[in-house]
């Protein structure tokens, strides 16, 4: 604001007016310089992640290819290196992608270095797609005239049988005043990329449901007639892994809306980088229970067992956990997951003494999981209200007997030997295995995704817990 030449010829009033003016002023100012302050800190803390972030991506790049290019361990058969090998590849181009969408300068920018793709085969069927403007009438009123086109081409799949999408862009311009329009580019999983959604759906659950090895799907693919290398097949499994991360995030969010869930977690054979050879890590999987409308699994991988991952992954959850007797899931029952005992694991330990070495004792034990499972059986079909009823009335005096059973036997067997330590299981957990029979929600044990199987006799009931099974047959392999 402009101070008048005099201020002695200013009244009081006038006096306090300008000042209160300069004053707002003032803060006005103080508050746009600590808004754009905030933006600066803010703009820098951006930058820094990404070039943190960036510089440990470009390292892991390196690791892959040093571990992709350099002599082969002979420790390893060439099948085994041929799996290796497609994992790095899929890593490579996940990481690559995440450089891109942290670099968008860049990716907007491709190297000129970049080798040209070869053309599709002629010889493959070919199917036009035309993408043309909704209206070829411009603003200016007149007709607009098609003056060419461009055409991309999408290799798409079905079983045995190779076709190419067509993609043809019209190009209209106004003669008038020399507008251009075009359809827009239809959108594709990998940007600029040849392989259609079917083909990249293909490789995937050929790869994960199906377990064919890309290195096979290379030669079924030779055999329709394009030899797609295993390299190319392992970058489109990694860029589908990335693109499909934002569902998987939304998954996770759905399942910890659930009050009840299964965990169990499986080894698996991870690549150490830089070794040429592998070592143990760990798939953690959680689903919901079969009581539940929600039919999903996801995967948790971690480099190891360790009990932070189950709470990395849980985060706040406090609902009711299904799980084994593993120590890793214990520091979450003491931050308000409820613990949910697995009557399988509890009943396995009496089934494998009864059928491997002939115990008496143990064979006692089984009468009372069958009764228990065959109550199951009947209260599959309710409600959860009604099922809990059920099992009050059926199953609780079950339970009951089974619990006298079992401390009177424990008295009765030497500290130490197999039967006292499947006793004990079952003690310790009695909490955690009968709080089933409170919840119609809640399942009697962690055998959800393998079907059930019994068998006639004192031995009858599930054959253990399987989701750690059923884990480690659908796992997405790790690198």
């Amino acid at each position: 604001m402009n101070l008048p030449a005099d201020l002695n010829a200013l009244s009081p009033e006038q006096l306090r007016t300008l000042a209160a003016q300069l004053i707002a002023q003032v803060q006005e100012r103080d508050r746009e310089i600590e808004e754009k302050a905030r933006e600066v800190k803010e703009n820098e803390r951006e930058l820094h992640y990404r070039q943190t972030r960036i510089e440990q991506l470009s390292h892991e790049i390196a690791v892959l290819k040093r571990q992709q290019f350099r002599r082969r361990s002979e420790q390893l058969s060439s099948e085994q290196m041929s799996l290796l090998n497609e994992a790095i590849d899929a890593d490579l181009a996940a990481i690559e992608l995440e450089l891109e969408q942290l670099q968008p300068q860049a990716a907007a920018d491709p190297s000129p270095r970049q080798p040209k793709r070869a053309s599709l085969p002629a010889q493959l069927p070919r199917t036009e797609i035309h993408h043309e403007p909704d209206s070829t009438v411009c603003q200016c009123g007149c007709e607009r005239v098609r003056i060419g086109e461009d055409i991309s081409e999408k290799l798409d799949y079905t079983p045995g049988v190779f076709t190419v999408e067509r993609h043809i862009r019209g190009k209209w311009v106004c003669k008038k005043c020399e507008t251009l329009v075009q359809a827009p580019v239809p959108a594709h999983v990998i940007d600029k990329g040849i392989p259609t959604t079917g083909l990249l759906a293909s490789v995937l659950v050929a790869k994960y449901a199906d377990h064919l090895p890309l290195y096979r799907q290379e030669q079924i693919f030779a055999r329709a007639g394009l030899a797609i290398p295993r390299s190319t097949l392992g970058a489109w499994v990694g860029a589908c892994g990335a693109q499909l991360q934002p569902l998987v995030d939304a998954l996770r969010q759905e399942l910890l809306q659930q009050g009840v869930l299964h965990a169990d977690e499986t080894p698996v054979q991870m690549l150490s980088p830089g070794k040429g050879k592998t070592r143990r890590a760990y798939l953690w999987a959680y689903t919901p229970t079969h009581f539940s409308d929600l039919r999903a699994v996801v995967y948790d991988f971690a480099v190891s067992r360790a009990g932070e991952h189950a709470r990395t992954f849980l985060a706040s959850w406090q609902g009711k956990l299904v799980c084994d007797d593993y120590g890793g899931y214990k520091a979450g029952f003491q931050q308000g997951i409820t613990e949910i005992g697995c009557a399988a694991h509890a009943r396995r330990k009496f089934f494998d003494l009864h059928a491997n070495h002939s115990s008496q004792v143990a064979g006692q034990a089984m009468p009372f999981f069958t009764a228990l499972y065959d109550i199951e059986r009947d209260a599959a079909v309710l409600d959860a209200e009604e099922r809990r009823k059920l099992r009050q009335s059926r199953a609780k005096p079950v339970c009951d007997a089974l619990y006298e059973w079992t401390v009177a036997q424990r008295k009765l067997v030497s500290e130490g030997s197999a039967i006292a330590k499947a006793l004990d299981y079952t003690l310790k957990r009695w909490e955690a295995l009968t709080r089933y029979l409170d919840d119609g929600h809640v399942p009697i044990d962690n055998n959800t995704w393998v079907e059930t199987r019994y068998v006639h006799g004192p031995s009858a009931g599930p054959t253990g817990c399987s989701l750690a099974h059923y884990a480690q047959a659908s796992a997405l392999p790790p690198s």
